[in-house]
């Protein structure tokens, strides 16, 4: 008897389903023969409005078997969707997805339950590249993909994952069903690793096996929702980034606005409008910009002060960043500096300032890593929205 079943436990295993009529059954029996007298399964099937028989064939799984339950979309929605969905309905003390295309052994996901049920984690990975166990040798430049996105996450999240991307991932039913699933598609996968790490999960990986299938048997993904990752690691991570990582991405914010501030400040001063006037008018117009992009892009709104305490703080930072992005441009302007060089130099040198008033006054957030507090000491600066 392993480790995993030698305590009574109910796993609920969310299956999102979407023309899979070739391999829906098998993978559902597959899945109720890891089920023994100290492990209850809970099969929830997701059918996310497939056009072929997969509905009919959950339908009548469900009739034979008790602990299969069938819900259903009206209209295709994606994985995200589908998982959103079985999340909400899960009743067990743990909770697995499980695709329903082959791709992985079931028997894997009662040896990722060992370190839920002896204590030592919060969440388990089942890695496709940690493994010893048999793999299909498939696409190279899809794997490189898949190794890439791990990188960038576990740039933002300051986790060493191995595999960001795996389908295999078992929760603490308490732990996935507190936090809100946002993406329909594919971008489930680094939304949530992203908000596992905001909650400060103990999280683990172990070697999985994987049959994985090529595009011509049915694989769905594609290079669209390899972009909709990239996206999602920003968005979902960027707020609590480690700080030179939200440096980075303020370099690009501020690049985009130092550039505005420059061509407004341009065409304001050689079209004869005073030198102080152009200034403080392009660096306000910019600072505007500034700010939509950061709440959009890269600090959560609201992260410290209500709205008025928000936008107060965060003018007081626009002002004194004026008045050195001032001060500096009009100081070389009157040693002979040329006008682009003088308002670029100023220009950099109140981007640093800006970054630094947002990141520890307006948006001052906690960033992520394990030396900065356990989850039950940081529970109360997760807002998971």
């Amino acid at each position: 008897m392993t480790a995993a079943t030698s305590t009574n436990c109910k796993l609920s295993v969310v299956v999102p389903c979407y023309n899979e009529e070739s391999t829906l059954r098998e993978c559902i029996e597959g899945l109720l023969k890891i089920a023994s007298p100290t492990l209850a399964l809970e099969v929830i099937i997701v059918n996310d409005s497939s056009r072929d028989r997969s509905e009919a064939i959950a339908k009548s799984i469900a009739e034979q078997r008790s602990e299969v339950t069938v819900l259903s979309h009206a209209v295709n929605q994606g994985k995200g969707a589908a998982l959103r969905t079985g999340f909400a309905y899960a009743t067990g003390d743990y909770v697995a997805v499980h695709d329903a295309d082959m791709e992985y052994d079931p028997n894997d996901l009662v040896r990722l339950l060992c370190p839920l049920i002896n204590g030592s984690a919060d969440v388990v990975f089942g890695s496709r590249f940690l493994t010893t166990h048999e793999h299909r040798v498939l696409h190279f430049w899809h794997s490189k993909g898949n190794a890439l996105l791990t990188l960038l996450s576990n740039m933002f999240t300051d986790m060493n994952l191995s595999d960001m991307e795996t389908c295999y991932k078992v929760f603490k039913r308490e732990i996935i069903q507190s936090i809100k699933i946002e993406e329909n598609r594919f971008g489930f996968e680094p939304e949530v690793v992203a908000k596992i790490a905001d909650l400060r999960c103990r999280v683990y990986e172990m070697g999985i096996s994987y049959r994985g299938r090529t595009y011509e048997e049915g694989k769905k993904i594609g290079i669209k929702d390899g972009f909709r990752a990239l996206y999602c690691i920003v968005r979902y991570n960027a707020h609590r980034a480690p700080i030179y990582i939200q440096f980075g991405l303020y370099l690009i914010i501020g690049g985009v606005a130092a550039v505005l501030n420059l061509l407004i400040y341009l065409v304001l001063y050689r079209t004869g409008v005073p030198a102080v006037a152009s200034s403080l008018t392009a660096f306000l117009i910019a600072a505007v910009a500034n700010y939509l992009m950061c709440v959009s892009l890269l600090f959560r709104k609201g992260a410290k002060w209500g709205a008025a305490g928000e936008l107060t703080s965060y003018t007081g930072v626009v002002l004194v960043g004026a008045a050195i992005d001032t001060s500096i441009n009009l100081l070389l302007l009157s040693f002979g500096c040329v006008d682009w060089l003088s308002k670029s130099i100023a220009t950099l040198s109140a981007l640093m300032f800006n970054f630094l008033g947002r990141r520890f006054v307006v948006f001052s957030e906690k960033s992520r890593g394990p030396w900065r507090a356990t989850r039950s000491e940081d529970a109360k600066d997760n807002k998971l929205d």
